[in-house]
């Protein structure tokens, strides 16, 4: 396998990881700017509120997006099974 074929690889796992993670990084993003938001205008300081809205944002969006998760990871296995089977 020579680096330009392990650059590739490389480069599309990396866009595989980025279209996966980056939806449940925004909602995460998201619903933590909007508690703080409601916590500096009510001026609740609990530090713990803020982790409850924010995992079942991100476990609801894991929910939905979970078809395109698996679709990107299986696509993205058939292209390492087909270099594998292509002899690199």
């Amino acid at each position: 396998m020579t680096g330009l074929a392990i650059l590739d690889v490389a480069r599309d796992g990396i866009f595989v990881f980025l279209k996966i993670a980056g939806p449940l990084m925004l909602v995460s993003l998201a619903v933590g700017l909007a508690v703080s938001l409601v916590q500096a205008l009510t001026q609740i300081q609990e530090q713990t509120l803020i982790y409850v809205p924010k995992v079942v944002a991100v476990f609801a969006v894991l929910l939905l997006m979970l078809p395109f998760i698996g679709d990107a990871m299986a696509g993205y296995m058939t292209r390492i099974a087909a270099r594998i089977a292509a002899g690199g």
